[in-house]
């Protein structure tokens, strides 16, 4: 009987096969055979019985222990692994055996051995082997000495081209001929490192054509982490559609979500989708994701039916999106009984691969969309929500119209995924607006709203909230008029961006006020506020975040002409002499806000009448391809022009400064003497 004969006995009998079985006395000898054993490995009884259990053995070495293993893993009494023995006309056959350790009544060592053959293996699991032998993905399983132990009907057919596939034979050393999709040594790197290989592009040409296969590599574990071996699943993704739809989702983790714009996911969505899956698509969301616009609960009903979506997505083959019934940012009106709302109730899909429009259908309620289907020849259509962490933002729509080929359910799987990861986007984005809008609102409500400069100077400022942060910072200007004329300017700047920094920057710029009004010099002014925040940081024992911020305060006394400031770490302000010559003032430098060091100093300088004094925060002068040095040559260039209005000279600067999304805020106060 040959090899191949005896594999078909394991291959074609029963579900359950009998394994071989051998009792070993404690010497090794052979004690015990049954008829299964004899069956496999060809020896009866009379002529084994006595004999050593290692004549078995494929190898001669007397020197090592009793049975040859691969893989294998137990403790004296019990071990399992690949073991080669040799059938009674020499071949070769590789099986899986365990040897359990027993006592005879006499109080003896003894060993129960059981083999089944490799080719015989299954996994174990009565529900499992079915559903993974007919998978319709390449499986296969080598143990930690990267043999064979298992695979499934798929591997099976490609034995003949992938020999490596066939029970107990072991991986190349080398990729060669006995090519195992993946180089052997990237799967050795798996079962010594434990890291997966995931989605590997593997291409191989055996059957005449090239095939293309979608690779992934993992190793099998056992409970307590040791090493059992590796797995290998192949996906064949020759077919162009099964490709493209793969290409499809890796373009969806770079093209969906470059921006924390709801808007613009919404459009990125469509625009993937368009044409490589549909024809026409549009993504609808629900008010809640799109605050700022007007309540759709506001707008009555029409002949169209009731406001429910507000459009945020919209991409077309044909130009001009003839498609469409409503342009992006207006409301969308669906009859009650649509397949739209019923999405929106449910969170489930809608799923038509053939688009009935006779009588009777839910087009009946929609007569205006029912001509643009027509019109267009829309036939297929999908409808997915848009969830994301238990909420309902929406829903996507995707039709074909040229595209005669009907969405299948492999389709419908797709739109769910593209789905799925855009609205993960939308909802980081619509929780990122929601604390932009609450920032930026809470800091315009704490920046001054008119700018008091009286007669003494006039005043221009502009403000820009950061667009990559979360929307904005702490940083404050203000003018504060004092006694006798003089007129206090200050500008800061609170360390960190979101709601947080605006609320303390509004806790600094009342402060500061409050101590402006008792006509403190600039140096002591910042002292006391050093203090005074410091000490509450210490009350409050981290309730909230300390408090640290940079700033500035400058008082103007027109009776002398002279200008009195100091910094607490704040960059120096700009000087531009009524000629249009610039300079930067050599100012103390002092400690923050908020350390509690209080080590600030004053200094005085002239300003002539026309002089003009620009406080600005790091914002503005600030580049990662540029240092300090290089923004404030360029403000300088920037502030250096005579007889233009100062509101104008503002914002040309800022255009000047400003050229694309600010990486954090930038503050601009603008004062020129007035004669």
């Amino acid at each position: 009987m040959g090899h191949m004969a005896r594999s078909d006995i394991w291959e074609h009998g029963s579900d359950s096969p009998v394994p071989a079985v051998a009792v070993l006395d404690a010497r090794g000898d052979v004690v015990g055979w049954s008829k299964a054993a004899e069956e496999i490995l060809g020896y009866p009884a009379a002529e084994i019985l006595g004999r050593p259990g290692t004549d078995l053995r494929m190898e001669r070495d007397r020197a090592t222990r009793i049975w040859t293993w691969h893989g294998g893993h137990g403790d004296d009494d019990y071990r399992i692994g690949m073991v080669d023995l040799r059938h009674h006309d020499g071949d070769q056959i590789v099986t899986h055996l365990e040897r359990i350790r027993i006592t005879t009544p006499d109080g003896a060592p003894a060993w129960v051995i059981a083999a089944i053959p490799a080719s015989a293996l299954t996994l174990g699991t009565s529900v499992l082997e079915p559903l993974l032998s007919a998978a319709p993905v390449v499986m296969v399983v080598w143990d930690t000495d990267l043999r064979s132990v298992w695979r499934n009907e798929q591997a099976q057919r490609l034995e003949g081209f992938f020999p490596c596939f066939e029970a107990g034979r072991p991986l190349p050393e080398a990729r060669g001929e006995d090519d195992p999709l993946v180089p052997p040594e990237l799967i050795r790197e798996v079962l010594d490192g434990g890291d997966p290989v995931l989605d590997r592009e593997s291409r191989w040409g055996g059957t005449g054509r090239e095939r293309t296969f979608s690779t992934f590599l993992f190793r099998v574990e056992a409970l307590d982490s040791r090493p059992l071996g590796v797995c290998l699943m192949a996906i064949d993704i020759t077919n162009s559609r099964a490709r493209e739809r793969l290409a499809l989702l890796r373009r969806a983790s770079v093209q969906i979500g470059t921006t924390l714009d709801v808007q613009r996911t919404a459009q990125e969505l469509t625009d993937l989708a368009v044409p490589a899956f549909a024809d026409y698509a549009t993504v609808d969301l629900t008010e809640a994701v799109l605050p700022g616009t007007e309540p759709l609960e506001r707008l009555a009903a029409n002949q169209n039916g009731i406001p429910v979506f507000r459009r945020a997505g919209l991409t077309s083959i044909h130009e001009g999106v003839p498609e469409a019934l409503w342009p992006l940012g207006q409301p969308v009106y669906v009859p009650p009984g649509s397949p739209f709302t019923k999405v929106l109730a449910t969170g489930r899909s809608y799923f038509e691969p053939e688009m009935n429009t006779a009588p009777g259908s839910w087009l009946d309620e929609d007569p205006h969309r029912a001509r643009v289907i027509s019109a267009m020849g829309m036939h297929t259509l999908i409808i997915v929500p848009l969830r994301a962490r238990g909420s309902l933002l929406g829903i996507a729509v995707f039709v074909r119209t040229d595209n005669k080929a009907q969405f299948t359910r492999d389709d419908l799987v797709l739109a769910e995924e593209l789905a799925a990861r855009a609205a993960l986007s939308l909802d980081n984005a619509r929780q990122y607006t929601r604390e932009h809008d609450a920032s930026l609102a809470l800091q315009r409500r704490l920046l001054p709203r008119r700018l008091c400069g009286g007669d003494v100077m006039d005043l221009a400022s502009r403000y820009l909230p950061s667009d990559v942060h979360q929307g904005v910072g702490g940083d404050w200007y203000d003018t504060i008029p004092l006694p006798d004329s003089r007129l206090a300017l200050v500008v800061g700047d609170v360390t960190g961006h979101g709601i947080d920094a605006a609320a303390s920057m509004g806790r600094l710029r009342t402060a500061m006020r409050t101590l402006a009004y008792l006509g403190l010099p600039p140096a002591e002014l910042l002292a006391r506020l050093d203090e005074l925040y410091a000490r509450q940081d210490e009350e409050e024992q981290g309730a909230l975040s300390p408090i640290a911020a940079t700033c500035l305060y400058a008082v103007y006394d027109p009776a002398t002409r002279r200008c009195a400031m100091a910094s607490a770490g704040h960059l120096p302000p700009a000087i531009v002499r009524p000629g249009g010559g610039v300079f930067f003032p050599d100012l103390p430098a002092g400690t923050p806000i908020g350390l509690g060091l209080g080590a600030h100093e004053s200094a005085e300088f002239d300003l002539g009448d026309g002089a003009l004094l620009a406080l600005y925060t790091d914002g503005l002068i600030e580049r990662r391809d540029a240092d300090l040095d290089d923004g404030m040559r360029r403000l300088g260039a920037a502030l250096a022009r005579t007889g233009v209005p100062l509101d104008r000279l503002c914002t040309s600067v800022i255009g000047a400064m400003v050229t694309s999304a600010a990486e954090d805020d930038v503050t601009l106060l603008l004062a020129r003497a007035r004669p």
